[in-house]
């Protein structure tokens, strides 16, 4: 998907909410959108690594992990089931690991920082309910755009 999000913006207004926290691009696909699927998990990433390992059919999987920059929610290895099962990208509301090795990956990433830190893997947190951070709702099977200019979200 090849929108970018600035002439978007311009074109639809106010039927986009625009995410004002400043993610860092580090997958290899800066450009990329699709349907939204959610994750709520807190330092641990057992669930969202249980749902990259399904079929993605071109989802953006956004994860809220609490902002936390204690530990990653994602690495190369998760990051490879997400290509492997077909996901379009990530929005992590927390850190990533790899960052070289997920930038090399035809994989949309947004993520807040990294750090080599593991998560635990409890799986705790919920799957496909209503996010919502930084002031923006994401749900559910709305479409989400993103590029270098930043995140938008279908009200």
């Amino acid at each position: 998907m090849t929108v970018l999000t600035a002439d978007l913006y311009d074109e639809r207004g106010d039927e986009l909410q625009s995410v004002p926290l400043q993610f860092q691009t580090i997958g290899g696909r800066a450009q990329f959108g699709g349907p939204i699927r959610t994750v709520t998990c807190f330092e641990d990433n057992a669930l969202l690594k249980s749902i990259l390992s399904t079929p993605g059919d071109g989802a953006v999987l956004v994860i809220d992990g609490g902002g936390s920059l204690n530990s990653a929610l994602m690495g190369d290895m998760i990051a490879d089931l997400a290509v492997a099962n077909g996901w379009s990208g990530a929005i992590i509301n927390g850190a990533v690991r790899d960052r070289v090795a997920i930038g090399a990956l035809d994989l949309g990433v947004k993520a807040l920082g990294s750090n080599p830190r593991k998560s635990s893997k409890t799986g705790s947190g919920t799957a496909d309910a209503v996010v919502e951070f930084a002031g923006v709702t994401f749900t559910p099977g709305r479409t989400v755009y993103c590029d270098e200019d930043g995140i938008l979200v279908e009200r």
